[in-house]
């Protein structure tokens, strides 16, 4: 009797569904981002996760290995009305990427990046003490710190276009992402920046 072949493996059904989990949110491409400035590409991870349950909470330096949407997402937070509600932090920059997405047609982890780059100051003062006399110093501001004040900017300005007005939070995250991501100087992150530079090259 001849040997009957072996019936050939079956190819895995599960391509759909691998390919949205690679998605962040499970629409946005994380793939194909661009970076314009070299010194902050280290520090602005891009990643399809938007939530990994506090992983690197206290380890030193370890939060730029976390997604910059993440980190935008707690740093929304940091608020005294939106302490641990990372839902609700989740939601509103979810919102706010579909409206970028329709203003603009980019992907809005693009806008998100670009926005970082443009917000993060290069310059900033610091005070030196000379025989009990304060001095300001220009001094340059490192890569790292850069991604971090800019979104702190970026908070911050959505914290005051949106906390007791009628604009929501996530049309007012949107109109930073995009104002920022355009180095619009009307835009609170890039206001912000720019006066900081300014402050400090007047110390130089």
């Amino acid at each position: 009797m001849s040997e009957e072949e072996a019936p050939e493996p079956e190819a895995p059904a599960s391509t759909d569904d691998e390919r949205v989990s690679a998605k962040l949110f499970g629409v946005w491409s994380v793939d194909e981002i661009e970076y314009s400035d070299p010194s902050t590409r280290r520090y602005i991870t891009v990643t399809p996760i938007a939530h990994t349950q506090g992983r690197h909470a206290g380890k030193q330096f370890k939060k730029s290995e976390l997604s910059i949407v993440e980190r935008l997402i707690n740093r929304l937070m940091q608020t005294e009305e939106n302490t641990g509600k990372k839902q609700q932090a989740t939601r509103i920059v979810r919102d706010a990427f579909e409206i970028v997405h329709e203003r603009t047609e980019e992907n809005p982890v693009q806008v998100l990046v670009r926005a970082v780059e443009n917000a993060g100051p290069r310059e900033e003062t610091v005070r030196l003490k000379y025989g009990g006399i304060s001095v300001p110093k220009a001094v340059d501001v490192a890569p790292q710190r850069r991604v971090d004040q800019a979104l702190k900017f970026l908070a911050e300005g959505v914290q005051g276009s949106s906390f007791k007005t009628p604009t929501p939070a996530a049309e007012a995250l949107a109109s930073q992402l995009i104002g920022a991501s355009n180095y619009d100087v009307q835009t609170y992150a890039v206001n912000q920046k720019e006066e900081k530079e300014r402050v400090a090259a007047a110390a130089r």
